[in-house]
């Protein structure tokens, strides 16, 4: 494996996060610098964990990762995006309006779900990295390369969240039930990838 491959995997394992992160921005447009990169460094850090896990974990459980992954991603984006989009629905039936400083904040707990939501596939990822180690060999130690890719998943997230403000500044009160779509949406992509 080279250096564009690992590259190209970094990239392509971050897409799911890059949406995520622009759905939290959208949902909390005025989010504050730290907790901008918050999001990005969770996102990141997850990204970088689960590609070591898997190496680790190597062949032993590699069919079950392959298995689980998919559903469990999928289990938690909706639970996260029906959340968000039944609640958008019920305070537009009650009539409310939401100002800009009341609408619904990424939480903790919730960023801790989605970055596991996200980063799932990566473990399948590290045993691939096994794989190449054997044969063609890696580029770096799996080290530096789980890190490669949570660099990357870092600044396309934070970027994410940056264009997920601008975008949630314009649709206000639409940006939950948005962002609650986008997530289903993205537990739906993921379950489908994971089962063909």
């Amino acid at each position: 494996m080279g250096i564009w491959e690992l590259m190209l995997i970094a990239v392509a394992l971050s897409m799911d996060a890059f949406a995520v992160g622009m759905t939290d921005g959208m949902e909390e447009p005025n989010m504050p610098l730290f907790k901008r990169l918050a999001v990005a460094a969770a996102f990141g850090a997850f990204q970088a964990l689960m590609p070591l896990l898997g190496y680790y974990a190597g062949a032993v459980f590699a069919g079950l990762v392959e298995r689980i992954a998919p559903w469990l991603s999928f289990a938690i984006l909706v639970f996260i995006g029906g959340k968000a989009v039944v609640s958008s629905v019920l305070e537009e039936r009650r009539g409310k309006r939401i100002e800009k400083a009341a609408r619904a904040r990424l939480t903790p707990a919730k960023l801790f779900a989605q970055a596991v939501a996200t980063a799932l596939d990566a473990l399948a990822v590290g045993v691939t990295l096994v794989a190449a180690e054997a044969t063609e060999g890696l580029p770096f130690h799996v080290t530096l390369c789980a890190l490669l890719i949570g660099l990357t998943t870092f600044v396309l997230s934070a970027a994410a969240v940056e264009i997920g403000g601008r975008v949630g500044n314009r649709l206000a009160e639409r940006a939950e039930l948005l962002g609650g779509g986008v997530l289903i949406l993205i537990g739906l992509k993921i379950l489908l990838e994971g089962m063909l």
